[in-house]
């Protein structure tokens, strides 16, 4: 018995370094965050309470739920494009020549900053003599878009550097579980015929399901919450078209020195971000049952 409550007393002292780590850098702005919600506050001057109108102005605020749209546009967009992902880690673990080349030149652009690959998009997208429209001009388009200044497309502009900065990472975790299904499987289905279509349908999706659903949450919870690229990009212009929930936080509390509002707008973002969470896995959850 003394040794069991020993090993348990030692395995809580290795546990307790990591567990105010998360509790000073996690918990604790959680709370101070909601907190100072609650306040009139310039981020600088005294505190004013005020309850709960920040939070009230927050669900009345039109702005704000525009960029929540965005911010579910991103999600959906980064989700869908999880299938290309899958795709093309298919394609890279059937053993085609230059599959190890073509990883590497996936994983470079997760070796760049967000604010890199932000400059390097910004000049890509430059309306005058970015390549992008000196190609689409090559091939007979007189007047391509100014792709960042257009409020109806800026949003999709955007979502492309994100797809490619993230191709990498979603690519890598796909590949690896493909990587740890059995040969055997593989080589069976396809003596009794099958297809590659239906070898990756039926036995090779099946088998990672698990990591595709993980893959789903880190997408959708990681736009939510995005904020880098789109701030160095557009900084949510033109007029708010690009503008997501975390950017305008960020500009309320340190643009406008709102920053008992902007708080409130940051816990709100928690907020949503958990409920999406829990929706998320509840329907993943549901559609596994009934596959059981």
């Amino acid at each position: 018995m003394n040794k069991v409550m020993s090993n348990k007393w030692m395995i809580a002292f290795y546990i307790m370094p990591a567990l105010l780590m998360v509790a000073i850098l996690i918990f604790v702005p959680l709370v101070l965050s909601a907190y100072y919600g609650l306040m009139e506050w310039n981020g600088i001057g005294a505190m004013d309470f005020i309850g709960m109108e920040n939070y009230i102005a927050a669900i009345k605020d039109a702005a704000f739920w525009d960029s929540a749209l965005h911010s579910f546009l991103l999600a959906l967009f980064s989700s869908l494009s999880l299938l290309i992902y899958l795709a093309i880690s298919m394609i890279l673990a059937s053993k085609i020549k230059g599959a190890d080349f073509l990883r590497k030149i996936y994983l470079i652009p997760m070796l760049l900053s967000s604010v890199a690959i932000a400059q390097l998009w910004i000049k890509v997208y430059n309306p005058a003599n970015g390549m992008l429209n000196r190609a689409l001009m090559w091939f007979g388009w007189d007047s391509p878009p100014a792709w960042l200044a257009n409020q109806d497309i800026v949003l999709f502009a955007i979502f492309v550097p994100i797809l490619w900065q993230y191709a990498g990472f979603y690519i890598l975790i796909y590949y690896a579980a493909l990587k740890n299904i059995p040969e055997s499987l593989i080589e069976a289905a396809k003596i009794d015929g099958a297809t590659p279509i239906q070898i990756a349908y039926h036995i090779k999706l099946p088998l990672i399901k698990g990591i595709v659903k993980v893959t789903v949450v880190l997408a959708i919870v990681g736009s939510l919450k995005y904020f880098d690229l789109i701030y160095v990009m557009t900084n949510g212009g033109p007029n708010g078209a690009s503008e997501v929930m975390a950017s305008y936080m960020y500009k309320l509390a340190f643009s406008t020195n709102e920053f008992g509002y902007g708080s409130a707008i940051g816990f709100l973002l928690l907020v949503i971000t958990l409920i999406v969470t829990v929706i998320v896995r509840k329907l993943t959850e549901d559609k596994e049952n009934i596959q059981y």
